[in-house]
């Protein structure tokens, strides 16, 4: 072979090599590009983890200490008494009195014989010439009334007459044995006067205080053999005494434009598997009225669920709500409700992205700050609203246009799966609902009032655990939603409370009209003692 055909084939071969090095080290760059952003993927998510684990966080572990006390101790001791209450329950149906309203009776005299005896109420019969009667006896009733740190007895005295000449007719429409009619009670066959019912309600919901726990504290205060499952029934039929006020309520609400709505878990037993299942309550707010209500459907978190309420009180108006799609799917085709993100939430994704990329994270939050410091600006000015939209309109729009264009730009820059991926879509999905706040001065750029009014849930679930079941999930929906509308109008609740559980019995056919007044925003017009000074350093909600 002569030595030109020797070079070429040497050149040949060369170039191939190279070619073939060249290959290879293009995949090798592609796969050390992979590896730095799964490693600065991994990075953030370790960073995340310590935050978590090590950061000052209240909902924080900690290591266990046999020498703590059991944190758990009073609720697994309530569902032992529970148990045993319940056979009990069972072996008082084995041995059960024929006679079953003396026992009753027996039971009510039972609980209340330790309690002293502090009001008595005469009620003499109305429209009555008691000169021509003779007094021959009378009924008594006794109900149990709480004051703060104390269970007395009211006496309900109704004397009873009979005519003094027997052989005389009685005047016409009145007849031979007159006694006063007794007051209607908020619960048929009940000891529980109304400040007692009102009483068990706030101890519960608002102070989160579960029923086994009440009756260790009745107890204490002299009232002897109260059962959870008695407390369970007055609990029941007093919310069916407040359900029209409920109905009522979300009526308001809806009629309302302007609403934010949250979902938050509660957990239910479910009897068939024998444990409580993670189901969901929903609560929508109206903004400007300030009116609240919670919404239970079977524990269901599908957007079937808001629809259904926005279309049963034909809602026309604006929605605000986080990022969770069953909102949009609910509402896409539906021209009459305009969908509000949070400016909140989107914030969150950015922070979560800084250990990751501190220069694109920091970027999308100080956008998101210029917006707040504008409003902020507005709020500091007493803007009205229509001026708070020019506001916006003037220098708002341009910082939100800016960022929807960076992020069509930045976003292809980043991985779906990194951090930073996921905070530009997550915003870069929900900004156009977030360009609506500029239509309206009165809109808000998140919907953390909503978020605190969810919070007493979260509160009460930690201390009651559980409810029995859908029942008692959909009861707690109607007095959450009462207390909720209570405390944005700063009305005392055990006020409330006390005054309507005691009128709703000559209620139970009214109007929407009559019902309206009862409710907390227009009861505190003919109440306004019953308004709570508002703390320094508690905000509304």
């Amino acid at each position: 072979m002569e030595e030109k055909d020797i070079l070429l084939k040497t050149i040949e071969w060369l170039n191939a090599t190279v070619a073939s090095l060249s290959a290879t080290n293009k995949e090798q760059s592609e796969q050390i590009k992979n590896l730095q952003e799964r490693i600065k993927e991994l990075t953030a998510q370790v960073a995340w983890l310590n935050r978590q684990l090590f950061g000052r966080k209240s909902e924080k572990l900690r290591a266990y200490d046999p020498n703590i006390p059991d944190l758990f101790a009073d609720e697994f001791a309530g569902l032992q008494h529970q148990a045993e209450e319940k056979r009990d329950e069972a072996v008082g149906k084995i041995e059960k009195e024929p006679a079953e309203v003396r026992k009753q009776n027996r039971q009510n005299r039972k609980m209340m014989e330790d309690l002293p005896v502090l009001e008595t109420e005469t009620i003499e019969p109305a429209g009555v010439d008691l000169s021509l009667y003779r007094r021959i006896g009378e009924e008594i009733t006794k109900v149990v009334k709480h004051k703060p740190g104390m269970l007395y007895v009211k006496e309900i005295i109704r004397p009873k007459y009979a005519l003094k000449d027997s052989t005389r007719l009685p005047p016409a429409g009145q007849k031979g044995v007159e006694i006063a009619p007794m007051p209607l009670m908020p619960v048929d066959k009940c000891i529980a006067d109304t400040s007692l019912l009102a009483e068990i309600l706030l101890q519960k919901y608002e102070y989160h205080v579960p029923f086994y726990r009440q009756i260790q504290q009745y107890r204490h205060l002299g009232m002897k053999g109260l059962t959870e499952s008695t407390l369970d029934g007055w609990f029941k039929k007093t919310m069916e005494l407040l359900k029209p006020l409920y109905e009522a309520l979300k009526r308001e609400v809806f009629s309302c434009d302007y609403v934010q709505a949250d979902e938050t878990t509660v957990p239910v037993i479910n009897r068939e598997k024998h444990k409580a299942d993670k189901e969901y309550l929903w609560m929508v707010r109206s903004v400007m009225e300030k009116l609240v209500i919670f919404y239970y459907d079977d524990g269901s978190r599908a957007g079937a669920v808001i629809e259904s309420l926005a279309n049963q009180y034909k809602y026309r108006g604006y929605l605000q709500c986080d990022g969770f799609a069953g909102y949009e799917a609910a509402f896409k085709t539906n021209p009459d409700v305009r969908l509000l993100n949070c400016l909140a939430h989107i914030r969150r994704h950015f922070e979560l992205a800084l250990d990751e990329n501190r220069e694109m994270a920091e970027y999308g939050l100080t956008q998101i700050q210029y917006i707040y410091r504008i409003e902020h600006c507005c709020d500091k000015a007493g803007l009205p609203y229509e001026e708070r939209k020019a506001k916006r309109l003037e220098l708002a729009k341009p910082v939100m246009e800016a960022m929807k264009v960076w992020m069509e730009t930045e976003g292809i820059k980043y991985s779906q799966n990194s951090l930073a991926g996921k905070a530009i879509t997550y915003a870069y999905s929900r900004w156009d609902n977030m360009m609506t706040c500029l239509e309206d001065g009165r809109l808000l750029w998140d919907n953390n009032l909503a978020e605190n009014v969810i919070r007493p849930i979260t509160l009460g679930r930690k201390n009651y655990l559980f409810c029995g079941s859908h029942e008692a999930a959909a009861n707690m929906s109607v007095i959450c939603s009462l207390l909720a509308t209570c405390k944005a109008h700063d009305v005392n609740p055990r006020n409330y409370l006390n005054d309507v559980i005691a009128q709703m019995p000559y209620h139970k056919n009214a109007t929407h009209e009559i019902l309206l007044d009862l409710l907390p925003h227009k009861w505190k017009l003919k109440h306004p003692e019953s308004i709570l000074t508002k703390q320094h350093g508690v905000s509304d909600n």
